[in-house]
């Protein structure tokens, strides 16, 4: 929400250059062990190996051949001194954490990987003849002209909205000016009665939810006789810069009178993701207030509620980064999707730049062919009025602490909400930590479930039943502490969608014919989905 610009960058690099000349004994100190290192190194007698997960050295010659072999330690015997210098001469723990977050960008850049020297691209180069390095540069100059300057990460020509991805039979039966209301067919005879309605994120596209038939939350609900609907949220404009929490949270509740109109349901279940998440629950407390009860559960996925988190995106969100990002927004009328997925990639350079630099240029190869690259790339632009609210939110902790957020002409009190809820997490998510969700969820007032998936941010979301890698945490004591309530769970092979399906079947009443047509009288089909916003 308030991204990483070049300035809070290099102002955190002067923070470490300075410590480091203001402590030259710690600093020589740090040099010397690097040097004894080195020594141990070109005498070939060194044990250091990438760590597990980095995949830069997977090729052979890495280890096999001995110049290559220490080139990589000193390269890793570099990183690793530089982020134990951090430690020695940064005094405050977010200072620290500041610092080896500078240290890794500037240590990742210079990985010998991503240069020609990379034996994986010399090999390729030999064997093209040179072909590799001339679509390689070609590749650069494309991303020079339309991606920003950063490698491209998927090949957008693969895949198209409605043909081969988001294909799921439904139809729009709602539109306001910032949402499209999805109806799904349902593929069985009989329904549950109490209809369910996602919140997506309003910085994403609705269809993470139906990526293709074998990996579609779509499909497996209404495969399990769920009647489902889903919002599509609109790609806001210049013209909706005024539009912020009050205006997303009035029509995410116009949304859900629809449901109940159609369906005929007293009341519903709703889900929400990420920052859909934040927004189902501030409806909820707003019902809560009001004392109006439309819905009978919620199921938050990645939600994080309790805004004081270790997640690496929180280390540059100061007073004045914030402030700067709420002006800048204002002027511009929103947010462009580019500038947060940059962000996100920042975060995770070797996973979502570095690797993608190697494979397109270096190796001169096209960008992957990718579903789930393919949404993650297609986000929409978020108004600088809901911007503005969302980083008063997380800055405040305002869902936490009092004070005074009020939605609608209502203070919000998340523990007033007293639904049912089934929370999920992702045990290696770097955006939406799994700690800071679960105690999220313990503000709201209602019994809880929460799960573990064995994933990150996204792959928890895109978890089928079909997936050979699933497993899932689970642990009904809530009233511990996070690593204590981890230590004692359950796991659980197979997806957390299947557990998730029998808790919502226990909440969605019983069983009756499936409706014969999409929307109601009072609510006629207005187009095929997946609707017109998500074109936008």
């Amino acid at each position: 929400m308030v991204g990483l610009s070049g300035r809070d960058i290099g102002n955190a690099a002067v923070d470490v250059a300075k410590q480091a000349l203001a402590n030259p004994g710690k600093t020589l100190r740090s040099a010397g062990r690097l040097g004894r290192e080195v020594l141990t190194i070109l005498a070939g007698k060194s044990q250091l190996k990438p760590e597990r997960g980095d995949k830069r050295f997977l090729d052979p010659t890495w280890t096999q051949n001995p110049v290559y072999r220490r080139l990589m330690q000193a390269y890793l015997a570099w990183t690793r001194q530089m982020q134990a210098l951090c430690d020695d001469i940064m005094e405050m723990e977010d200072d620290k954490k500041r610092a080896r977050f500078i240290m890794a960008l500037l240590t990742d850049t210079f990985s010998p990987t991503n240069t020609l020297a990379n034996p994986a691209a010399i090999k390729r180069l030999l064997e093209t003849g040179g072909i590799s390095l001339v679509k390689g540069f070609q590749h650069f100059l494309d991303d020079m002209r339309n991606n920003g300057g950063l490698p491209s990460q998927v090949d957008t020509s693969a895949f198209e909205v409605g043909e081969n991805i988001a294909t799921s039979a439904g139809a729009v039966v709602f539109r306001n000016e910032l949402l499209e209301l999805i109806q799904y067919a349902p593929t069985t005879d009989k329904v549950y009665k109490r209809p369910l309605l996602t919140i997506p994120p309003q910085i994403n596209k609705f269809y993470v939810l139906d990526l293709t038939p074998d990996k579609s939350m779509v499909k497996f609900l209404t495969d399990s006789g769920f009647q489902y609907f889903v919002i599509s949220w609109r790609n806001p404009t210049v013209r909706h810069r005024d539009c912020g929490m009050n205006e997303y949270v009035a029509a995410v509740i116009e949304a859900m009178d629809v449901v109940r109109e159609i369906t005929g349901a007293k009341d519903i279940n709703i889900t929400g993701a990420c920052s859909g998440g934040i927004t189902a629950v501030i409806s909820l407390a707003h019902l809560a207030a009001k004392k109006q009860k439309k819905v009978h559960t919620a199921t938050l996925m990645v939600s994080m509620l309790d805004t004081v988190t270790e997640a690496e995106a929180a280390l540059f969100a100061t007073e004045s980064t914030v402030e700067f990002a709420k002006q800048r927004s204002h002027k511009k009328g929103y947010v462009d999707s580019r500038e947060m997925a940059n962000a996100f990639a920042w975060l995770r350079p070797n996973d979502l730049i570095w690797n993608y630099w190697v494979n397109n240029y270096l190796m001169g190869n096209n960008p992957p062919a990718f579903d789930i690259l393919y949404w993650n790339n297609d986000a929409t632009r978020l108004s600088a009025a809901l911007h503005r609210d969302f980083i008063d939110i997380f800055a405040q902790n305002a869902l936490v602490e009092d004070q005074g957020l009020e939605i609608l002409g209502t203070p919000i009190d998340l523990n007033a909400i007293a639904v049912d809820y089934y929370c999920v997490a992702g045990i290696t998510d770097h955006i939406t930590p799994w700690k800071t969700c679960y105690r999220s969820q313990k503000l709201l007032g209602g019994k809880g479930t929460f799960v573990l998936a064995n994933s990150g941010h996204i792959q928890s979301l895109v978890n089928p039943p079909l997936n050979p890698k699933a497993k899932f945490f689970s642990n009904d004591d809530l009233s511990l502490e996070p690593n204590a309530w981890l230590e004692a769970a359950s796991l659980q092979q197979g997806s957390w969608w299947v557990h998730w399906g029998e808790w919502l079947a226990q909440k969605s009443g019983n069983q009756v014919a499936a409706p014969a047509n999409l929307g109601s009288a009072t609510h006629e089909v207005l187009m095929e989905a997946p609707g017109r916003y998500v074109f936008e």
